[in-house]
């Protein structure tokens, strides 16, 4: 066939066949695995953490906040971002150096979190149009300076309505993807009803803009069983329809399906249905505890053929 009739061919198979079909191909499994790291301040460094070369690895900072880092009492600061993660073991060097080493890993900040200083962190913007144009700004010199990928949205206390929520934050990752500071976002909601009103309207309005959805299974009830835990993946992939949810685990064992109990056999029948899209841990912080003893293992279940 010459070139001429193929772009031809090509442009009639779009019409017929548009690129941006609403109808989102089911994720299938993948060798994901992401880790939040640098809240608690206990020196966990980057280099702590083993990484297995056949993953896919991201680190996530925590937290960045668009509160005031100085006073005693942190006040909001309508989209202008401060770095608030243990930053001396967790620097630009040091995020520099870690990809250079593995280049398998990715960085990424999330935004947010349950808390700043003694009390609730807030999503608490003036306006759709001023919160969104200082979180471009504030936001893309922290992710140039700290040479990061991503970001996460784990805020968990709102002074905002969903839509507001939704535009905001939607708004944002846009931006940021047009712009080229970051090459994917994601999610971390919970199982909570003003939470997952927020989240679902975010979903609901720029779902194509979040490449994963880091939904926090850990903050079910602690002794949560293997069915259980494959319930709640149906019915969050439900939610998120067409997103690629990821399993996940506290290390610290305070909520959900742990390690001991039978995640990894959860994880198991997520794969054998195609339907494992990664893994996530929080935390680094509390991990090191215990010798990264279940990174190794759900990166050794990620990486084989997936």
């Amino acid at each position: 066939m010459d070139s001429s009739k193929l772009l031809i061919a090509l442009f009639v198979f779009q019409i017929f066949f548009p690129c941006h079909m609403s109808i989102q191909a089911a994720p299938k499994n993948s060798d994901l695995f992401r880790e939040y790291i640098g809240a608690e301040f206990n020196n966990v460094k980057f280099t702590d953490v083993p990484i297995d070369s056949n993953v896919e690895f991201h680190f996530i900072l925590s937290f960045a906040i668009d509160y005031d880092s100085t006073s005693g009492s942190p006040s909001p600061t309508n989209g202008k971002f401060n770095v608030f993660w243990d930053s001396d073991n967790l620097s630009p060097s040091q995020v520099s150096s870690i990809k250079s080493t593995h280049s398998n890993v990715k960085v990424a900040l999330s935004l947010g979190g349950d808390s700043v200083g003694d009390s609730y962190a807030y999503f608490d913007p003036s306006s759709v149009d001023s919160w969104v144009s200082n979180a471009v700004s504030s936001l893309t010199d922290i992710i140039q300076e700290y040479h990061l990928d991503g970001i996460d949205i784990d805020y968990e206390h709102f002074n905002a309505n969903p839509d507001t929520f939704a535009e905001c934050i939607g708004k944002l990752v846009k931006t940021l993807k047009n712009n080229g500071v970051i090459s994917f976002a994601s999610i971390a909601p919970f199982d909570d009803d003003d939470v997952q009103s927020h989240y679902k309207a975010l979903w609901q309005s720029y779902g194509d803009l979040i490449d994963y959805v880091n939904f926090q299974f850990y903050a079910y009830d602690q002794g949560t069983t293997v069915s259980q835990f494959i319930n709640y993946f149906n019915t969050q992939s439900s939610n998120y329809n067409g997103g690629k949810v990821l399993a996940s685990f506290i290390s610290d064992g305070s909520g959900g399906l742990t390690p001991e109990n039978g995640f990894f056999t959860a994880c198991s029948r997520l794969k054998s249905e195609n339907k494992l899209h990664g893994i996530f841990v929080w935390s680094a912080d509390d991990s090191k505890r215990n010798g990264f003893r279940y990174e190794k293992q759900s990166q050794a279940l990620l990486a084989i053929s997936h």
